[in-house]
Protein backbone atom coordinates (compact mmCIF):
# COMPACT_ATOMS: atom_id res chain seq x y z
CA UNK A 1 0.00 0.00 0.00
CA UNK A 2 1.26 3.46 -0.88
CA UNK A 3 1.86 6.10 1.77
CA UNK A 4 -1.20 7.99 0.51
CA UNK A 5 -3.29 4.83 0.61
CA UNK A 6 -2.22 4.04 4.15
CA UNK A 7 -2.94 7.59 5.29
CA UNK A 8 -6.45 7.32 3.87
CA UNK A 9 -7.01 4.02 5.63
CA UNK A 10 -6.25 5.53 9.05
CA UNK A 11 -8.02 8.86 8.57
CA UNK A 12 -9.98 8.29 11.80
CA UNK A 13 -8.74 7.53 15.31
CA UNK A 14 -10.59 4.95 17.39
CA UNK A 15 -10.35 3.69 20.98
CA UNK A 16 -11.40 0.11 21.75
CA UNK A 17 -13.27 0.82 24.98
CA UNK A 18 -13.73 -2.85 25.91
CA UNK A 19 -11.98 -6.02 24.74
CA UNK A 20 -10.38 -9.22 26.00
CA UNK A 21 -7.01 -9.54 24.29
CA UNK A 22 -5.93 -11.82 27.15
CA UNK A 23 -8.51 -14.43 26.07
CA UNK A 24 -6.79 -17.76 25.51
CA UNK A 25 -8.49 -18.14 22.12
CA UNK A 26 -6.42 -15.25 20.74
CA UNK A 27 -3.62 -14.63 23.23
CA UNK A 28 -1.02 -16.43 21.10
CA UNK A 29 -1.26 -13.74 18.43
CA UNK A 30 -1.96 -10.67 20.56
CA UNK A 31 1.13 -8.80 19.25
CA UNK A 32 -0.05 -9.20 15.65
CA UNK A 33 -3.62 -8.28 16.59
CA UNK A 34 -2.50 -5.07 18.29
CA UNK A 35 -0.21 -4.13 15.39
CA UNK A 36 -2.92 -4.71 12.77
CA UNK A 37 -5.53 -2.83 14.81
CA UNK A 38 -3.23 0.18 15.29
CA UNK A 39 -2.51 0.22 11.55
CA UNK A 40 -6.29 0.37 10.98
CA UNK A 41 -6.68 3.39 13.28
CA UNK A 42 -7.64 1.62 16.53
CA UNK A 43 -4.94 3.13 18.73
CA UNK A 44 -5.83 2.18 22.32
CA UNK A 45 -7.39 -0.85 24.01
CA UNK A 46 -9.15 -1.20 27.37
CA UNK A 47 -8.45 -4.86 28.14
CA UNK A 48 -10.87 -6.27 30.71
CA UNK A 49 -10.06 -9.10 33.08
CA UNK A 50 -12.94 -11.37 34.05
CA UNK A 51 -11.72 -13.49 37.00
CA UNK A 52 -8.87 -14.13 39.38
CA UNK A 53 -7.40 -16.47 36.76
CA UNK A 54 -6.61 -13.75 34.22
CA UNK A 55 -5.94 -10.57 36.21
CA UNK A 56 -2.21 -11.26 36.21
CA UNK A 57 -2.20 -11.66 32.41
CA UNK A 58 -4.02 -8.35 31.96
CA UNK A 59 -1.55 -6.68 34.33
CA UNK A 60 1.39 -8.00 32.29
CA UNK A 61 -0.20 -6.83 29.05
CA UNK A 62 -0.64 -3.35 30.50
CA UNK A 63 3.06 -3.32 31.39
CA UNK A 64 4.13 -4.68 27.99
CA UNK A 65 1.99 -2.58 25.65
CA UNK A 66 1.74 1.24 25.93
CA UNK A 67 -1.57 1.02 24.05
CA UNK A 68 -3.24 -1.29 26.61
CA UNK A 69 -5.28 0.09 29.51
CA UNK A 70 -5.59 -2.77 32.04
CA UNK A 71 -8.92 -3.36 33.77
CA UNK A 72 -9.63 -5.81 36.60
CA UNK A 73 -13.00 -7.21 37.57
CA UNK A 74 -15.01 -10.31 38.42
CA UNK A 75 -17.48 -11.03 35.62
CA UNK A 76 -20.90 -12.37 36.70
CA UNK A 77 -20.32 -15.64 34.83
CA UNK A 78 -17.41 -16.43 37.18
CA UNK A 79 -19.00 -15.40 40.47
CA UNK A 80 -19.44 -18.98 41.66
CA UNK A 81 -15.75 -19.72 41.08
CA UNK A 82 -14.41 -16.87 43.21
CA UNK A 83 -12.10 -17.63 46.10
CA UNK A 84 -12.74 -16.40 49.65
CA UNK A 85 -9.89 -13.92 49.12
CA UNK A 86 -11.11 -12.50 45.81
CA UNK A 87 -11.78 -8.96 47.01
CA UNK A 88 -8.50 -8.68 48.88
CA UNK A 89 -6.69 -9.92 45.78
CA UNK A 90 -8.59 -7.48 43.56
CA UNK A 91 -7.63 -4.58 45.80
CA UNK A 92 -4.00 -5.69 45.62
CA UNK A 93 -4.06 -5.59 41.83
CA UNK A 94 -5.38 -2.03 41.89
CA UNK A 95 -2.81 -1.00 44.50
CA UNK A 96 -0.03 -2.39 42.29
CA UNK A 97 -1.48 -0.98 39.05
CA UNK A 98 -2.36 2.74 39.31
CA UNK A 99 -3.15 2.79 35.58
CA UNK A 100 -5.98 0.24 35.89
CA UNK A 101 -9.72 0.79 35.53
CA UNK A 102 -12.46 -1.50 36.88
CA UNK A 103 -14.08 -4.18 34.76
CA UNK A 104 -15.58 -6.34 33.63
CA UNK A 105 -18.30 -6.57 36.27
CA UNK A 106 -22.06 -6.85 35.97
CA UNK A 107 -25.39 -8.62 36.11
CA UNK A 108 -26.73 -11.34 33.81
CA UNK A 109 -30.16 -12.94 33.56
CA UNK A 110 -29.54 -14.27 30.06
CA UNK A 111 -29.07 -17.82 28.86
CA UNK A 112 -25.73 -18.20 30.63
CA UNK A 113 -26.36 -15.92 33.60
CA UNK A 114 -29.54 -17.69 34.66
CA UNK A 115 -27.37 -20.59 35.81
CA UNK A 116 -25.63 -18.37 38.37
CA UNK A 117 -27.50 -17.40 41.51
CA UNK A 118 -28.60 -13.81 40.97
CA UNK A 119 -28.30 -12.81 44.62
CA UNK A 120 -24.61 -13.74 44.47
CA UNK A 121 -24.20 -11.74 41.28
CA UNK A 122 -25.74 -8.71 42.97
CA UNK A 123 -23.54 -9.05 46.06
CA UNK A 124 -20.34 -9.27 44.01
CA UNK A 125 -21.44 -6.52 41.65
CA UNK A 126 -22.28 -4.08 44.43
CA UNK A 127 -18.93 -4.60 46.13
CA UNK A 128 -17.06 -3.88 42.90
CA UNK A 129 -19.22 -0.90 41.99
CA UNK A 130 -18.54 0.58 45.41
CA UNK A 131 -14.82 -0.11 44.91
CA UNK A 132 -14.84 1.73 41.57
CA UNK A 133 -16.43 4.74 43.23
CA UNK A 134 -13.94 4.58 46.11
CA UNK A 135 -10.97 4.39 43.72
CA UNK A 136 -12.47 7.07 41.44
CA UNK A 137 -11.93 4.87 38.38
CA UNK A 138 -14.25 4.23 35.45
CA UNK A 139 -16.02 0.88 35.52
CA UNK A 140 -17.05 -1.35 32.61
CA UNK A 141 -20.41 -3.07 33.16
CA UNK A 142 -21.89 -6.15 31.53
CA UNK A 143 -25.69 -6.23 31.66
CA UNK A 144 -27.97 -8.81 30.05
CA UNK A 145 -31.72 -8.68 30.69
CA UNK A 146 -31.15 -6.97 34.04
CA UNK A 147 -31.26 -3.26 33.24
CA UNK A 148 -33.96 -2.56 35.83
CA UNK A 149 -31.87 -4.17 38.56
CA UNK A 150 -28.77 -2.38 37.30
CA UNK A 151 -30.38 1.04 37.34
CA UNK A 152 -31.76 0.52 40.84
CA UNK A 153 -28.32 -0.46 42.21
CA UNK A 154 -26.56 2.37 40.39
CA UNK A 155 -29.08 4.90 41.74
CA UNK A 156 -28.44 3.58 45.24
CA UNK A 157 -24.62 3.78 45.00
CA UNK A 158 -24.13 6.56 42.43
CA UNK A 159 -23.68 8.96 40.83
CA UNK A 160 -20.33 8.05 39.28
CA UNK A 161 -18.27 11.11 38.34
CA UNK A 162 -15.39 8.86 37.19
CA UNK A 163 -17.75 7.30 34.64
CA UNK A 164 -19.54 4.05 33.92
CA UNK A 165 -19.19 2.16 30.62
CA UNK A 166 -22.31 0.21 29.69
CA UNK A 167 -20.43 -2.18 27.48
CA UNK A 168 -22.00 -3.65 24.32
CA UNK A 169 -25.08 -1.62 25.20
CA UNK A 170 -28.35 -2.95 23.78
CA UNK A 171 -30.81 -1.47 26.27
CA UNK A 172 -33.86 0.62 25.53
CA UNK A 173 -33.94 4.26 24.51
CA UNK A 174 -36.22 4.98 27.45
CA UNK A 175 -33.53 4.06 30.00
CA UNK A 176 -30.73 6.13 28.43
CA UNK A 177 -31.50 9.43 30.25
CA UNK A 178 -31.50 7.84 33.71
CA UNK A 179 -28.20 6.07 33.08
CA UNK A 180 -26.70 9.24 31.59
CA UNK A 181 -27.64 11.22 34.69
CA UNK A 182 -25.60 8.78 36.79
CA UNK A 183 -22.46 9.23 34.67
CA UNK A 184 -22.85 6.47 32.09
CA UNK A 185 -21.28 6.13 28.66
CA UNK A 186 -22.76 3.81 26.05
CA UNK A 187 -20.31 1.52 24.28
CA UNK A 188 -21.33 -0.15 21.02
CA UNK A 189 -19.92 -3.39 19.61
CA UNK A 190 -20.79 -5.76 16.78
CA UNK A 191 -23.65 -7.11 18.88
CA UNK A 192 -25.53 -3.92 18.02
CA UNK A 193 -25.96 -5.16 14.45
CA UNK A 194 -28.17 -8.00 15.71
CA UNK A 195 -30.79 -5.57 17.11
CA UNK A 196 -33.92 -4.80 15.13
CA UNK A 197 -33.09 -1.78 13.00
CA UNK A 198 -35.84 0.52 14.25
CA UNK A 199 -35.14 -0.28 17.90
CA UNK A 200 -31.41 0.27 17.37
CA UNK A 201 -31.99 3.58 15.60
CA UNK A 202 -34.33 4.85 18.33
CA UNK A 203 -31.86 3.91 21.04
CA UNK A 204 -28.86 5.40 19.23
CA UNK A 205 -30.67 8.70 18.67
CA UNK A 206 -31.35 8.91 22.43
CA UNK A 207 -27.63 8.76 23.33
CA UNK A 208 -25.78 12.12 23.45
CA UNK A 209 -22.79 12.07 21.11
CA UNK A 210 -20.54 13.03 24.02
CA UNK A 211 -21.51 9.72 25.66
CA UNK A 212 -20.83 7.37 22.73
CA UNK A 213 -17.97 4.85 22.81
CA UNK A 214 -16.97 2.04 20.46
CA UNK A 215 -15.56 -1.36 21.36
CA UNK A 216 -14.74 -4.69 19.78
CA UNK A 217 -15.39 -6.99 22.77
CA UNK A 218 -12.85 -9.17 20.92
CA UNK A 219 -12.67 -12.08 20.50
CA UNK A 220 -16.48 -11.98 20.68
CA UNK A 221 -19.11 -9.70 19.08
CA UNK A 222 -18.16 -10.23 15.44
CA UNK A 223 -20.57 -7.97 13.50
CA UNK A 224 -22.27 -10.83 11.68
CA UNK A 225 -25.15 -8.93 10.15
CA UNK A 226 -22.96 -6.43 8.37
CA UNK A 227 -19.84 -8.30 7.31
CA UNK A 228 -17.86 -7.05 4.35
CA UNK A 229 -14.63 -7.87 2.58
CA UNK A 230 -12.64 -5.58 4.90
CA UNK A 231 -13.64 -7.34 8.13
CA UNK A 232 -11.07 -9.46 9.92
CA UNK A 233 -11.36 -12.76 11.71
CA UNK A 234 -8.68 -14.02 14.06
CA UNK A 235 -7.51 -17.38 12.72
CA UNK A 236 -9.65 -20.04 14.40
CA UNK A 237 -6.74 -22.51 14.38
CA UNK A 238 -5.32 -20.60 17.36
CA UNK A 239 -7.96 -22.22 19.54
CA UNK A 240 -6.48 -25.58 18.53
CA UNK A 241 -2.95 -24.56 19.46
CA UNK A 242 -1.81 -23.69 15.91
CA UNK A 243 -0.85 -20.32 14.57
CA UNK A 244 -0.83 -18.79 11.11
CA UNK A 245 1.93 -16.31 10.24
CA UNK A 246 -0.15 -13.27 11.18
CA UNK A 247 -2.96 -14.97 13.08
CA UNK A 248 -5.51 -13.31 10.82
CA UNK A 249 -7.91 -14.27 8.07
CA UNK A 250 -9.97 -12.07 5.80
CA UNK A 251 -13.67 -12.82 6.14
CA UNK A 252 -15.08 -15.17 3.50
CA UNK A 253 -18.48 -16.72 2.65
CA UNK A 254 -17.61 -19.95 4.49
CA UNK A 255 -16.88 -18.78 8.03
CA UNK A 256 -15.01 -20.99 10.50
CA UNK A 257 -16.96 -22.72 13.24
CA UNK A 258 -16.15 -19.95 15.70
CA UNK A 259 -15.87 -16.39 14.45
CA UNK A 260 -13.17 -14.71 16.51
CA UNK A 261 -13.50 -10.95 16.34
CA UNK A 262 -10.68 -8.47 15.74
CA UNK A 263 -10.49 -4.91 17.16
CA UNK A 264 -10.04 -3.53 13.62
CA UNK A 265 -13.69 -4.42 13.02
CA UNK A 266 -14.73 -1.43 15.13
CA UNK A 267 -14.64 0.38 11.78
CA UNK A 268 -17.69 -1.66 10.72
CA UNK A 269 -19.62 -0.70 13.85
CA UNK A 270 -18.58 2.94 13.39
CA UNK A 271 -19.97 2.94 9.84
CA UNK A 272 -23.19 1.26 10.99
CA UNK A 273 -23.83 3.80 13.77
CA UNK A 274 -22.84 6.77 11.61
CA UNK A 275 -25.40 5.68 9.00
CA UNK A 276 -28.06 5.26 11.69
CA UNK A 277 -27.42 8.73 13.09
CA UNK A 278 -26.83 10.35 9.70
CA UNK A 279 -23.51 11.85 10.81
CA UNK A 280 -20.10 11.55 9.21
CA UNK A 281 -17.99 8.66 10.43
CA UNK A 282 -15.07 11.10 10.88
CA UNK A 283 -17.04 13.26 13.30
CA UNK A 284 -18.41 10.26 15.18
CA UNK A 285 -15.02 8.54 15.39
CA UNK A 286 -13.29 11.63 16.76
CA UNK A 287 -16.08 12.32 19.25
CA UNK A 288 -15.96 8.74 20.55
CA UNK A 289 -12.16 8.83 20.71
CA UNK A 290 -12.18 12.03 22.75
CA UNK A 291 -14.91 10.61 25.00
CA UNK A 292 -12.75 7.57 25.75
CA UNK A 293 -9.61 9.65 26.28
CA UNK A 294 -11.49 11.79 28.80
CA UNK A 295 -12.95 8.73 30.55
CA UNK A 296 -9.62 6.90 30.86
CA UNK A 297 -7.57 9.95 31.90
CA UNK A 298 -8.02 9.56 35.66
CA UNK A 299 -5.03 10.25 37.96
CA UNK A 300 -2.50 7.45 37.56
CA UNK A 301 -3.75 6.50 34.11
CA UNK A 302 -1.40 6.18 31.16
CA UNK A 303 -3.47 8.90 29.48
CA UNK A 304 -3.61 11.41 32.34
CA UNK A 305 -0.94 13.61 30.76
CA UNK A 306 -2.96 13.89 27.52
CA UNK A 307 -5.67 16.18 28.97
Amino acid sequence: MSACGKAAAVAVRLFDAHCHLQDQRIFAVTPQIIRTAIDSGVLLFAVNGVSEKDWHIVKQMGEQYPSVIPCFGLHPWFVAERSPEWMRLLREFFAETPSAAVGEIGLDKGSHGRNIEFSQQVEVFRQQLELAKELERPVSIHCVRAFGDLLEIMQCIGPFPAGVILHSFMGSAEMVPAFTQLGSYFSFSGFLTSMKTEKAKKMLKSVPIERILFESDAPDAFPKSHTDSSSLLVDNSIALGHQSPEGLATSAPNYPKEELNHPANIQIVLNYVANMLDVSKERLAEASYQNAIHLFSYPGSKLHAEI
